[in-house]
């Protein structure tokens, strides 16, 4: 790839050719590295990168507006008309030719940003009151320690959204003439967020309370040196992120809660037993106890061990499903999920109450099968024109729902996951599996108001992945508290048309910052209403 010596002397299209030929060059390096390190995964014994194409099923089935193809899009629109103007100098011509006229002026309008520090010293006045007592004025609103608002709410912004790190944080901050220190930095960030973190579970709480469905998926996550996993609830109005130790049922029932803390053995709880396959005579002794309500999870245990059930390790399963119904009875005795679907893809976790399947990770089932012959791959390529086609009319009844679709639709999953042989036996096997979660994929037939994929909690799970890749994991329960609350907060305040800068500034009392409402109060109206 090493350029000729003289390049003066090459004409526009030597340089055009020249610059092609070094691109194709460096995609073909690019690839040969790609290779390379696949090689070196397998030889380490990993898997390598998975060659999964992203699925078009989403877009290939939204309709197209007439006269949209080689149609530009819309401008942005007049940008003056948006901004205010915070000042105005005049230009004067430095020099002219004698007997010009004067005609006005030409506007041109700049924007730019002032970053400067600022130092107050606040002189309190100080008074010795009669009885011989001490009297101090108070600080402003919004001073709490020696770092003012304005830059405790730039420190949020900057590492919460833009994802910076701590120290290249603290490099800005003393590049722009700030004196801090790394843990001063650190004690900005955890220090004193309590209400953040009280908002933050408030608006899980409003969501769950009175959304009519939810999404759920998680992601990796770091916490104290151990793999964990980081799980995001929401919908189109708010998004919640919660870290736990491990994906299982058990923790994502505790999520759910939304904060609570008892166990509760009601109706619901019991139901959830019976589905589980818990013996009836355990059922029975739960169900005719007169304790039916334990705060906490040593009361809940203290109960399990006068039934005996926590003597052995053989029982050890048995405890953890009827701690899991017991959670469940909990999360429905608080008033949350009454009604609310939740939309996932097909991991077991988070099958509990009324369950939803993403057709997209159905959808990638079937992409993912391995193909050895044109039969094979011709009987996939079948399948999945057919599914895109099926997904296509689904997405028409959530808007025209009536009995008739809904017959229509029901029979055509029949015969894509039941009826018909394709003669390739892995890609027969798992349309019969699809077709046990019929009830789940055709959940939308009852409720159309429910999505059919999990899009949406995958796209707001990005910014937790970015931020385990910037930052890897949290060194405190503090830290995971701030980090899972902070960024809570600021997808959910821009799901609802705040900036996460305003909201900052609201709650931090920046002076002139104008208000910004309760997030749970929005979330729960914005639900109700929708």
């Amino acid at each position: 790839m090493s350029p000729p010596t003289d390049l003066d002397r090459l004409s526009p299209a030597e340089l055009k050719g020249l610059i092609v030929k070094q691109w194709e060059e460096l995609a073909e390096l690019r690839r040969m590295i790609g290779a390379l390190r696949d090689e070196i995964a397998r030889l380490k014994g990993g898997p390598g990168r998975p060659n999964i194409k992203p699925s078009g099923m989403e877009r290939a089935s939204e309709p197209k507006s007439p006269g949209s193809s080689g149609q530009r899009g819309r401008g942005r629109g007049d940008t003056r008309s948006k901004l205010s103007i915070d000042e105005e100098r005049v230009i004067k011509v430095t020099a002219r030719p004698r007997g010009s006229l004067f005609k006005g002026y030409t506007s041109f309008v700049v924007q730019d940003l002032v970053i400067r520090p600022h130092v107050v010293n606040f002189r309190c006045e100080r008074w010795q009151t009669p009885d011989g007592g001490t009297m101090v004025a108070s600080l402003p609103a919004g001073i709490r320690g020696h770092f003012g608002p304005q830059l405790r709410r730039f420190v949020l912004a900057q590492y919460h959204q833009g994802q910076m790190t701590v120290p290249r944080l603290v490099t800005l901050l003393r590049s722009l003439g700030i004196f801090i220190s790394k843990r001063q930095l650190m004690r900005l960030l955890i220090d004193g967020q309590d209400r953040f973190c009280d908002e933050a579970r408030a608006v899980l709480r409003a969501g769950l309370e009175s959304a009519a469905w939810i999404t759920v998926d998680d992601t990796a996550a770091r916490h104290k040196s151990a793999n964990g996993s980081c799980t995001q609830i929401g919908n189109g109005h708010f998004a919640w992120f919660g870290t736990t130790a491990s994906k299982s049922r058990l923790d994502f029932l505790d999520l759910l809660r939304a904060g609570h803390t008892d166990y509760i053995v009601n109706a619901e709880a019991l139901d959830y037993l019976r589905e589980q396959h818990v013996s009836g005579a355990i059922i029975t002794q739960l169900a005719e106890h007169p304790d039916k309500h334990f705060p906490d999870l040593k009361a809940w245990r203290a109960h399990l061990d006068r039934f005996g059930i926590r003597s052995s390790e053989a029982a050890r399963d048995l405890v953890c499903i009827a701690t899991e119904g017991a959670l469940w009875g909990s999360v429905k005795a608080n008033g949350l999920l009454p009604r609310t679907v939740i939309v996932s893809d097909d991991a077991g976790r988070f099958n509990v109450g009324l369950h939803a399947l993403c057709w997209v990770h159905a959808e990638r089932l079937v992409q993912k099968l391995d193909t050895f012959t044109d039969q094979h791959r011709a009987a996939q390529q079948r399948v999945l024109s057919q599914l895109w086609r099926l997904y296509k009319a689904l997405k028409g009844y959530c808007k025209y729902p009536s009995a008739h679709r809904k017959a229509v639709l029901e029979a055509c999953f029949d015969r894509i996951f039941r009826d018909q042989r394709s003669g390739f036996v892995p890609l027969d096997r798992l349309l019969a599996r699809l077709h046990n979660n019929k009830s789940e994929l055709l959940r939308v037939l009852e409720r159309p108001e429910i999505p059919l994929h999990t899009n949406g909690s995958e796209n707001d799970l990005r910014s937790q992945v970015t931020r385990r890749k910037v930052s890897g994991g949290t060194r405190s329960d503090a830290g995971r508290d701030c980090r899972d609350a902070f960024l809570t907060l600021a997808k959910t305040a821009a799901k609802l048309g705040f900036t996460f800068w305003d909201y900052l500034g609201a709650r931090l009392a920046t002076p002139g910052q104008t208000d910004v409402p309760y997030l749970p109060a929005v979330v729960r109206h914005r639900c109700a209403t929708s």
